[in-house]
């Protein structure tokens, strides 16, 4: 059974910093494309960033010289380093996983900023 799970959550001041995992189960994360989503009550799930199985890596440009996406085969997880972080990088992070065998997502973790 694949499994995505998510930590690294919680709260934290503006400028500060939280570095996200997306461990998996069931499947090597090095076979795949993974995203990072973000949501906020409300709204609908945006993108955030992504590295691809051959570690190429994008990022939505309000993220970008703040995050930085990164994967350890070795460990089958995925992080997202969130540096300078803003009250508006509060949200739910989700991961997900793409690949021929489908796409799966996590349940998510809470990130709130405060000011």
């Amino acid at each position: 059974q694949v499994q995505l799970v998510e930590s690294g959550g919680g709260l934290v001041q503006v400028g500060g910093s939280l570095r996200l995992s997306c461990a998996a189960s069931g499947m090597l994360l090095s076979d795949s494309a993974i995203y990072w989503y973000r949501q906020t009550p409300g709204r609908q799930r945006n993108f955030v960033a992504s590295i691809s199985a051959r570690n190429f890596v994008t990022y939505v440009d309000s993220v970008k010289g703040r995050f930085t996406i990164s994967r350890d085969n070795a460990k089958n997880t995925v992080y997202l380093e969130m540096n300078s972080l803003k009250p508006e990088d509060t949200a739910v992070y989700y991961c997900k996983s793409s690949s021929l065998n489908g796409d799966y997502w996590g349940q998510g973790t809470q990130v709130t900023v405060s000011s």
